[in-house]
């Protein structure tokens, strides 16, 4: 073809509009475009009768089989450069792919929140006419006005909330003011429940520049590297090795073919490492030493960790370490400031991105180094929206990328540790704390079938456990209680009857928190209401307060300790990186015990704590979840993992009715390999993962019936496919959620197990048409490699 047919011959463009669909749709390329437009470019495009933001996803010829005349051309271009860059834009496309999702969905997850803003306010302006260039050259970010809803001191609603507003209302006086930004991303009809509480003066909503970070202004003060251990310098050694091969074949031109995606089939290349070490054993300082050698070689690096509490922590060494060469990317973060990183770490400024699950997407140019902290938390998947896991898509990336990942973690997941079994992953070993003082805690467990409550009158407050917090206080050191149930009392239950005080719209307990004015909560929809003096069954009996809450066990150690200074850090404290404000005052020594939830558990390094007390280690592991044992022995390793970090001798106290399980008897010894082994052998016999591939499907609907039907139609079709019906995938369910209703709505499950990933996915695939005729009002959704279950 010569070039001057190629010049006459039609342009299309592949584009992802922000609607739930699973495919990009097709556009013509204006001539004036043509050779101007880029995939990863923002573009303005007809959708139906109104006007969309997309983002090209590739050019090209038109699909066969599209009408040549009935596609409609591109209206103009927001970008004179593309926003997502190639290697991300791959990728992103991949994530689409293997977990069904509208791939408009997960583009906008690379997006930033001012970026997002700007187009809805474009849109809301009719500014975006067609063939309109907008948004050309560098965009102002400094002072940028963003909107934040705080609560007002009108006490009570006229008339009666109900569905988002009752929720958003609950979550504001919980948790003080918030972006509506970031209130969009946990409610879907934000913007107008804000709206109806601003009507009825509940809630005030303002404009105004967004505050800059501490994190970001703190000045930090430059560090030297500690001698390495042994084990710690054969560990970066060895990942030294990976990264100097990777990138001398990246600049030969022979890095990694993206044909296909990384395969777990045993006698593959190893996809990266798997950094294997003790609670306080370095295992940040090997990721600095990586990190390190990345940029040296002109490469970028990305670290992710499960919470965003963690992300301060991390920062503060990262920038001790390396100044300000690191951004800071989480969901708490202002609209603008998180801007103002994306931009920077596009353009090549910075080349590290630290944060939270959604740092996943960052923009880092040249990306050589992929590290994902504490790879074992289930905090990585998202549970709402697109459902990526961010441990599995950082592997991916990695490999795209042509870069390292590096898995870290001191208990591994089953999932990890069968990839290394698989030769996929490489184990790399850190048996020992860093500090050569610092042993692994003593751990002591304590019967509650034989041992009576303790001097406060509480049965979970034992005798032991009050002598070593007597005892540690003596030594002027610091305790740690971990209980992951938060409020005063879980559940209220009616002395005459029986009953235990529900939500209406869940089928759970309402909690009983005394810090919010004594009222009941739920802890899913947020629904709060007033403890009734009579029981709202039978009206006769009164209400008895059962169980053991944060809030409550903070009292009563307040009441054992009177001159102790007692804190509690749960998610009615604290959230997000505004926890970190908590755990400084206990490093500050200005608490000597803290009471908190699962909060307390994840990588923090406390010197001055020598004493966990477990209070309650049963709770995690009766959960109706093939997981719990696993993620009960990961709580209690983490949380142990916080006593006698430096140069003092640690103790664990763990209070439990069954003290023969597993998770319980591994983990009083230590012993992560033992537990690993029992573990995956259990799952085997049970053809669990990482044995097996799952799908859950789940669907939801307000009439019980309607949603039992819905999910019958999916377990039925499942069944006719020939995946099926030749034993390739097995179908389970349909039957109700553990939470049988959620939101005043109904719950059913199908459940996919297969051995294998191509069978589960056809299967999937076939049953997209099916979930589109089902009844409208039900919600389905596809969760491929589920972690919760409930």
């Amino acid at each position: 073809m010569s070039s001057t047919e190629r010049a006459l011959r039609p342009c299309f463009a592949s584009v992802a509009v922000p609607v739930p669909l699973g495919h990009a749709l097709t556009y013509l390329v204006p001539p004036e475009l043509v050779g101007v437009l880029r995939p990863g470019a923002r573009v303005v495009c007809t959708l139906g009768a109104r006007r969309v933001v997309g983002v090209v996803f590739a050019l090209g010829d038109a699909p066969p089989g599209l009408a040549l005349e009935r596609i409609k051309p591109i209206g103009g271009v927001l970008d004179p450069e593309p926003v997502l860059p190639t290697e991300l834009l791959a990728f992103l496309g991949e994530l689409a792919e293997y977990y069904l999702a509208p791939i408009g969905e997960v583009l906008r997850l690379a997006l930033p929140a001012v970026e997002r803003e700007q187009v809805r306010s474009l849109e809301e302006q009719g500014v975006l006419a067609h063939g309109e260039r907008v948004g050309g050259g560098k965009r102002r970010v400094g002072g940028r006005l963003v909107q934040f809803a705080r609560p007002t001191e009108r006490c009570e609603p006229p008339g009666k909330l109900r569905g988002q507003s009752a929720a958003l209302l609950a979550l504001l006086r919980a948790s003080g003011e918030r972006s509506v930004t970031e209130l969009e991303t946990r409610f879907s009809n934000a913007r107008a429940a804000l709206r109806t509480l601003a009507e009825q003066g509940l809630v005030a909503l303002e404009r105004r520049p967004a505050p800059v970070a501490a994190a970001e202004l703190a000045e930090a003060v430059r560090d030297t590297p500690p001698e390495l251990t042994p084990a710690q310098l054969a560990a970066v050694a060895r990942i030294d090795g990976a990264l100097a091969a990777r990138f001398s074949a990246g600049a030969s031109g022979s890095a990694a073919s993206p044909a296909a995606p990384p395969s777990d089939a045993p006698g593959a290349e190893p996809l990266g490492f798997l950094l294997f070490g003790v609670t306080g054993s370095g295992k940040t300082e090997v990721y600095m030493h990586a990190v390190a050698r990345t940029l040296a070689a002109g490469r970028g690096a990305l670290v992710l960790v499960p919470e965003i509490a963690l992300t301060p922590q991390l920062l503060g060494r990262f920038r001790a370490r390396f100044g300000d060469a690191a951004a800071l990317l989480h969901s708490d973060m202002a609209e603008s400031e998180r801007y103002r990183m994306w931009q920077r770490l596009r353009s090549g400024e910075l080349r590290v991105a630290l944060g939270a699950r959604s740092a996943l997407f960052a923009p880092v140019a040249d990306l050589g180094l992929v590290v994902v902290d504490e790879e074992h938390d289930g905090s990585f998947k998202q549970e709402e929206g697109v459902r990526y896991h961010a441990r599995d898509m950082a592997m991916l990336r990695a490999h795209r990328a042509g870069a390292v990942v590096v898995l870290g973690s001191a208990t591994p997941s089953l999932e990890s540790v069968a990839l290394v079994r698989r030769g996929r992953l490489a184990e790399l070993d850190l048996p020992e704390r860093a500090h050569a003082a610092a042993a692994l805690p003593a751990v002591e467990i304590v019967d509650l079938r034989r041992h009576r409550a303790g001097p406060t009158g509480h049965r979970l407050l034992t005798t032991p456990l009050h002598r070593a917090i007597e005892q540690t206080l003596g030594r002027q050191e610091q305790v740690i209680l971990f209980l992951n149930r938060r409020g005063f009392s879980p559940s209220v239950v009616c002395s005459s009857c029986g009953t235990v005080v529900s939500c209406k719209s869940c089928s759970v307990a309402l909690t009983f928190h005394q810090r919010r004015g004594g009222r009941l909560m739920c802890h899913y929809c947020e629904f709060t209401t007033a403890l009734p003096e009579r029981c709202p069954d039978c009206r006769v009996g009164e209400l008895t307060l059962e169980g053991l809450g944060t809030e409550k066990l903070e009292d009563a150690v307040a009441e054992a300790f009177p001159t102790a200074r007692v804190g509690r850090l749960d998610r009615d404290v604290a959230s997000g990186a505004r926890s970190e404000r908590v755990l400084d005052k206990l490093r500050r020594r200005e608490l000597d015990i803290l009471v908190g939830t699962q909060m307390v558990t994840k990588g923090h390094d406390l010197p001055g704590v020598t004493l966990v007390g477990v209070v309650n280690a049963d709770a995690a592991l009766s959960m109706p979840d093939f997981r719990a044992a696993e993620r009960g022995f990961q709580l209690l390793v983490q949380v142990a993992g916080r006593a006698g970090r430096h140069d003092r001798p640690g103790r664990v106290v763990v209070q439990t009715r069954d003290p023969s399980h597993p998770a319980i008897r591994f983990a009083a010894s230590h012993d992560v390999r033992g537990f690993l082994a029992h573990e995956l052998a259990d799952r085997r016999e049970l053809r669990y993962p990482p044995w097996s591939r799952l799908a859950l499907l789940r669907v939801e609907a307000a009439s019980e019936q309607v949603a039992r039907a819905a999910a019958l139609e999916l377990a039925t079709r499942a069944r006719a496919t020939e995946a099926v019906t030749r034993g390739d995938v097995e179908v389970l369910g349909p039957a109700p959620a553990p939470i049988a209703r959620l939101r005043a709505r109904y719950r059913f499950r199908v459940l996919l197990r297969a051995r294998a990933r191509p069978p589960l996915r056809f299967v999937l695939q076939s049953l997209a048409p099916v979930r589109q005729a089902l009844d409208r009002s039900v919600r389905s959704v596809f969760d491929v490699d589920p972690v919760s279950m409930l």
